[in-house]
């Protein structure tokens, strides 16, 4: 338990090292003060940086969903000849919202001298709608009508092949005809429907989309490749596949997006628990300040904690008066920190556009980068962790001073006062 008088010495010892000015009470009123602004700076650095990681990660990820699924159900081997019933199985978990067929395949492109390689997605437009939120840059997705063979290209794809709405294009499929000169690669020209835009350079550089009649016709496949699935709540999605591996019928499989793009989600959470390590460091440093400040404060006072010690304080007591006296001053670092790591994290939006006017030039570049803000989603969890490893550092940085401050002997400590 904690008496009294130990909180009212404690915050008379933190009063007075705030009151201090000159001498060795000024300098070490300035070391106190580096170490509560340190811990602060780290607590902030923190919560914005990681704030800032999570807003890019949810950014691309939005960005993502409007060209992948958020659960996929494919053939094992094979395409799927009863999609119908198959997509009416998946429509039967209460948590699946939509669901569309897809034909893929990969084709080359061709326009004039331009030649660049492609994914080509066979969709159902007014399905399709209802799974992705593609942002088309022109066109429309119903006008990708069966036999009239039109194509919706990404951006990047568009610009690398110099076409716009409107131009034609020669799609090649691996697929051959067999004659008697050889296998000749199958050629069709497709008229340029539209353009869209994901955000996404991998998709907007190679994604091609094109009806699913045209291309069950030209690539010869009999059925769709697979289904793909929306759900109301995507976080849920793997435990929601998990469930449709019990209630879908057939040789096929399940993938919810985290699994197609695990290895790009995995390297951002490496990079996120790297950059929380390396920015702790910082707070370590502050600790460390914290260390030296207490140790300083309990020489400047070894005569106080020898008269202490005279009228009846036990070496416990001592210890928790230098504990509190380090713990309310981490505590502080780490709560002014966290509350500006919020308010900044929160109002990035704002700020970052005025110091980019400020200074006449823009961080994220348009031409560059396809986030040009600088997005922020501040997460109460990893708030919660930062507070709390702050905290502990502050609390194990008392341990050592404190621990000086008991072993002080009266005797040794009055000896020449």
């Amino acid at each position: 338990m904690v008496a009294p008088y130990e909180l009212f010495i404690a915050w008379r010892y933190i009063r007075s090292s705030k009151r201090a000015s000159g001498g060795a009470g000024g300098f070490l009123s300035f070391i106190s003060f580096a170490s509560v602004a340190g811990i602060a700076l780290g607590v902030w650095a923190l919560i914005v940086v990681l704030s800032v990681m999570n807003g890019f990660q949810k950014e691309v990820r939005d960005r993502m969903l409007s060209v992948v699924a958020h659960i996929e159900v494919f053939g094992a081997d094979r395409p799927i000849a009863n999609w119908e019933s198959l997509l009416a199985e998946a429509k039967r978990h209460r948590r699946v919202v939509a669901g569309a067929p897809y034909v893929l395949a990969q084709a080359m492109l061709t326009n004039s001298e331009a030649v660049r390689g492609a994914v080509i997605r066979g969709i159902v437009p007014d399905q399709e709608e209802k799974v992705a939120g593609l942002s088309l840059k022109t066109g429309k997705l119903s006008d990708l009508k069966p036999g009239e063979f039109n194509v919706v290209l990404g951006l990047e794809l568009a610009r690398a092949l110099g076409v716009s709405r409107g131009d034609k294009v020669t799609l090649i499929a691996p697929q051959g005809n067999i004659t008697p000169a050889g296998v000749i690669p199958r050629l069709k020209q497709f008229n340029v429907a539209g353009t869209f835009e994901s955000g996404h350079f991998e998709y907007d550089s190679a994604l091609a989309l094109i009806a699913l009649e045209d291309a069950q016709k030209l690539f010869r496949i009999d059925g769709v490749t697979g289904i793909r699935l929306k759900v109301d709540d995507l976080y849920e999605a793997p435990l929601i596949a998990r469930d449709l591996t019990r209630i879908v019928t057939g040789d096929v499989l399940i993938r919810d997006w985290g699994r197609i793009n695990r290895n790009w989600f995995a390297a951002v959470q490496i990079e996120k628990r790297m950059m929380f390590i390396i920015l702790t460091l910082i707070v370590a440093v502050a600790a460390f300040n914290l260390v030296s400040s207490l140790v300083m404060t309990v020489t400047d006072k070894r005569a106080d904690i020898a008269i202490l010690r005279t009228l009846g304080a036990t070496p416990g007591a001592i210890q928790r008066i230098f504990v509190i006296q380090g713990a309310v001053s981490g505590a502080f670092g780490t709560l002014l920190g966290a509350a500006t790591g919020i308010v900044t994290a929160l109002n990035l939006d704002v700020w970052v556009p005025a110091i980019e006017r400020l200074l006449g030039f823009q961080f994220l570049a348009k031409d560059i980068y396809f986030i040009n803000t600088v997005p922020s989603d501040p997460r109460f969890g990893d708030i919660g962790v930062i507070i709390a490893v702050a905290l502990t550092m502050s609390f194990v940085a008392t341990l050592y001073p404190s621990w000086r401050a008991a072993r002080v002997q009266p005797a040794e400590a009055l000896r020449y006062e």
